[in-house]
């Protein structure tokens, strides 16, 4: 694991085990390349509340609009429901470091 994967869920700190760490790491990215114009990863923070999605990349927000707020943010709140301590969700902060 070369990255900090820090999860939040409505506020609260949510223990990763390595397959979960790698699971959410892999998919931030991936779901980041699939982007136009976000370049190299280093630092990310995604914030998920109901429809509403920010991304913090290297610093700067990224824009997105509604439709790629939406699909993100679903899969986003998919991923971690079924995590070990998560039941409901009101938001989701993902933060990770190089």
């Amino acid at each position: 694991m070369t990255q900090q994967v820090t999860l939040l869920v409505n506020d609260q700190p949510i223990k990763l085990a390595y397959f979960a760490h790698s699971f959410i790491d892999h998919t931030v990215h991936g779901i980041l390349a699939s982007l136009s114009n976000t370049g190299e990863v280093r630092d990310v923070e995604v914030f998920v509340k109901g429809d509403n999605l920010t991304i913090n990349l290297n610093g700067a927000l990224l824009p997105t609009n509604p439709f790629v707020s939406k699909i993100i943010g679903n899969t986003i709140v998919g991923m971690v429901s079924s995590l070990k301590g998560v039941s409901e969700i009101d938001r989701v902060s993902i933060t990770i470091k190089s």
